[in-house]
């Protein structure tokens, strides 16, 4: 009684505020109450999003500078608008995708022309992805939105995705409803042994699949067809009548199949939980795969098509000398060899000869002291705002430095946002530290982190995250390591933003002459051979920074009493100290680590006479100097010659016309280069004879490896083949044979070079030269940014066969775009 006015600030919507009203209504003199509106019908509080303190705080501000007006209230929030009204910067968001090796990355994809019907849990993220999924239902009633469409669409049939839990909790219900409508519909089951989504437990209530089949047939279900990577385990095993075993190779055909059969069939998936597999072999319940994938990355295109085959966050794309290429991510690679299926003759499979060597990490010891750094943030009432990728450790290292702050006798209130964590999505901790206990919101405010310890930079440059920082107040502790998105597994044209706008950003909103980056993933894979030492070694640098009011001893307590990688996280966390005291003794120490000593180039006399009468300075002559002895060694001197006298030719109307420029004659150095080595047999031959996985992995399989390659002869691909053959290493004396016969390259007794894609790869180069010399024409400075871009555009020519024909008819499309 004497209040003016009652504020309900709720989330969602309205519940308390209502009941409020009810109780209040007949009193004579009753308080206004506002919450979801203000008293003229405008949004107060939004239904919308979260009621974080911050938000609060400016609905509160807005009602009481009505009523009384304080200038600390006024102040404060327009401070608050100010640090969220900041402009964002345009940078990659790092989105959820499926685990490397998981089932979803191949069963979600339906046939060209076809739908399906989203699902709930990892379901949900192919509605995200280029797979054509529509829709989303509750569980239980997948398929129905299909089945009440259907008679109103010419659209002859559906597919839609289940998982094995949801079909045991309401799904099976779902199936029974589309059966009883008559409709057809294709239920994709994905079964995968786990509920992924919370954790692995398993399905209540799930069936055996010869079980699960035979109830369906009893259901009305017209067709099954079970695929699976191991179809010999259905050897015996007695199935419902209308049920058939595949190998899941065979996917999109299944699908075919069943989308011809009018009614209800059944596509299930038998594949383990990618995410359950990894967990099972790291705690020595499943046997770990011996065989692992590699890439020849000189052999590689970098086109991707293994990328969208395997749609696998392991198979990732590295920048080379040579551009783009693909390597697979040993440390992360899940053994699912999906991959192989790229259309590419790259790929290798390694098995250890003998006994499988015991998994061991490099541990590289810090042989110096390191000095206790001067605290540059404040010992009491901290504030730490990290975040990182799901995975990776983010949660661990908030739970090792809250132990960390209570073991020094500090209080601690921390708050873990994982979201989509565990699918490699974004993960945020918050972490505060006082002397005495903590009544303030959990959650650091707009403004108010100490430090901003980044352990992914696309995570750290998003705005959300970069609204916790000050300018003022802030010190930034990231990672430059370039961790791929799932976008770049599967587009060859999604690129890494340009890493200085990314760090201009952070310093625009930090304490800039005090942040800290470093490539924290290269120097972790470096001393430790495994990216998981990566957020042990952000934090040792983020405490030498002195931006960390804990301990040192207390922080390796707490590492220690995680009792997970002891060693490796203790010397990461000393090694990433040693990056703040003496970065130069860190790359030594990688250099030692991994063997990489800084490379001498030594040119042969004819490739050394060759780069000096180009004439060329700078990046062009370095770029000829790599290139020349690979067209040399490719083809003979003279092929070298016309390509060094092309570029002198670039460069020196390049000099002429746009004097102190010289990306133009760069790009013809770098692609004119790419055209005139076109990877057809013989070079596929002579770069697998040169560049040899085998000698790279003689420290980690000391008793040798038995190398396949995966690889589809063209006679066999044009008899109709389609699927590569594994072949031992018997193949490289043919290989030096087919060495031997390049002279016979681009003649009349040339036997691959009859085939569409060879006689496409000849023309490129002359069609090139002459759209160079166009561009030439008339060259000046305010043409030269479109010559640049021009001579940049073979770029896009990537991959083999049909991937490489489908690429250059992108490219001329883009010249034509051009105007040339």
């Amino acid at each position: 009684r004497g209040l003016e006015e009652l504020l309900v600030i709720e989330e969602k919507r309205s519940f308390v505020e209502l009941q409020m009203r009810d109780i209040l209504i007949d009193e004579a003199r009753h308080p206004r109450v506002t919450g979801k509106r203000d008293e003229e019908g405008r949004v107060l509080v939004p239904a919308d999003g979260e009621l974080d303190a911050d938000r609060i705080a400016l609905i509160l501000a807005r009602r009481l500078e009505r009523r009384i007006g304080p200038p600390t209230i006024t102040a404060h929030a327009a401070l608050l608008e100010a640090l969220r009204d900041r402009q964002a910067p345009i940078t990659l968001r790092r989105q959820a995708w499926f685990c490397s090796g998981c089932p979803h990355n191949r069963s979600t994809v339906v046939p060209e022309g076809s739908l399906a019907g989203g699902g709930i849990g990892c379901h949900s993220m192919a509605l995200t992805m280029d797979r054509h999924n529509v829709g989303l239902t509750a569980m239980g009633g997948e398929g129905a939105h299909w089945v009440g469409a259907a008679p109103f669409t010419e659209m002859p049939h559906f597919f839609q995705n289940l998982g094995d839990g949801t079909f045991c909790h309401s799904g099976s219900l779902a199936i029974r409803q589309a059966v009883a409508a008559g409709t057809s519909i294709t239920y994709k089951i994905l079964y995968n042994g786990a509920v992924a989504m919370t954790g692995g437990q398993d399905a209540a209530g799930a069936l055996p699949i010869p079980a699960l089949t035979r109830r369906l047939e009893a259901e009305g279900v017209k067709r099954i067809l079970v695929t699976t990577d191991a179809p010999e385990k259905y050897r015996g095993v007695s199935l419902a009548g209308i049920a058939e075993v595949w190998h899941r190779d065979r996917l999109l055909e299944a699908q075919s199949a069943l989308a011809a059969i009018p009614g209800v069939t059944v596509l299930l998936h038998d594949q383990q939980c990618a995410a359950e597999k990894r967990r099972l072999r790291k705690r020595g319940k499943q046997a770990e795969p011996q065989t692992r994938v590699f890439i020849n990355e000189r052999v590689c295109e970098g086109c991707g098509d293994c990328g969208k085959k395997s749609n696998c966050l392991s198979v990732q794309p590295v920048e080379t000398e040579f551009g783009r290429k693909t390597q697979i991510h040993q440390s992360c690679c899940n053994k699912d060899y999906s991959c192989l299926l790229g259309d590419c003759p790259a790929f290798l499979t390694v098995e250890p000869v003998g006994p499988a060597p015991q998994k061991e990490r490099r541990l590289t010891p810090v042989e110096a002291e390191l000095p206790e750094p001067a605290l540059t943030v404040p010992a009491d009432g901290f504030a730490l705002h990290m975040m990182g990728i799901g995975g990776t450790g983010v949660v661990t290292v908030s739970q090792i430095l809250g132990t960390a702050a209570m073991l020094d006798g500090r209080h601690v209130r921390g708050l873990d946002q994982t979201g989509l964590s565990q699918k490699g999505g974004p993960v945020v901790s918050d972490l505060k530290i006082a002397a005495r206990p903590i009544d303030g919101a959990n959650k650091v405010s707009a403004g108010g982190t100490d430090l901003y310890l980044g352990f992914d930079l696309l995570v750290a440059a998003d705005s959300g995250n970069l609204d916790k920082a000050d300018p003022g107040r802030t010190v930034a502790v990231v990672s430059t390591s370039q961790m791929l998105t799932g976008q770049m597994v599967v587009d060859t044209a999604v690129h890494f933003p340009e890493l200085g706008s990314t760090l201009l950003s952070i310093d625009r909103v930090s304490r800039k002459d005090e942040n800290v980056y470093l490539d924290a993933g290269a120097i972790a894979e470096g001393l430790f051979g495994d990216h998981m030492a990566t957020n042990p070694l952000m934090l040792g640098a983020a405490y030498q920074a002195g931006a960390l009011p804990i301990s040192a001893a207390s922080i390796e307590q707490a590492i220690r009493l995680n009792g997970v990688s002891v060693e490796m996280n203790l010397l990461a966390f000393r090694w990433g100290r040693m990056v703040v005291v003496d970065g130069k003794r860190v790359e030594a120490a990688v250099r030692k680590a991994t063997g990489r000593e800084i490379e001498t180039r030594t040119l042969s006399p004819e490739a050394q006479r060759l780069v000096d009468a180009a004439g060329v300075e700078g990046e062009t002559r370095r770029l000829l100097e790599v290139r020349v002895p690979e067209l040399i060694e490719y083809q003979s001197v003279s092929y070298a010659r016309q390509y060094t006298d092309f570029v002198a030719t670039v460069a020196r109307a390049e000099a002429e016309r746009v004097p102190g420029r010289t990306g133009l004659s760069e790009a013809v150095a770098r692609h004119l280069f790419k055209l005139m080595a076109y990877k057809d047999e013989y070079e596929v031959a002579r770069l697998h004879l040169k560049h040899r996985v085998a000698a790279t992995l003689t420290e980690r399989y000391p008793d040798g490896v038995r190398v396949r390659y995966h690889l589809l002869p063209p006679l066999l691909r044009a008899l109709g083949l389609k699927r590569k053959l594994e072949l031992g290493t018997w193949l490289d004396g043919l290989f030096r044979v087919l060495v031997a016969l390049r002279r016979l390259r681009g003649t009349a007794l040339d036997v691959f070079g009859r085939a569409q894609v060879r006689r496409v790869e000849r023309q490129l180069i002359g069609e090139y030269g002459g759209l160079v010399d166009k561009a030439l024409i008339g060259l000046s400075p305010e043409s030269y940014e479109r010559a640049v871009t021009l001579a940049n555009l073979p770029d896009v020519i990537r991959g083999y066969e049909d991937v490489k024909l489908r690429n250059v008819r992108r490219f001329r499309d883009e010249v034509r775009a051009l105007g040339f």
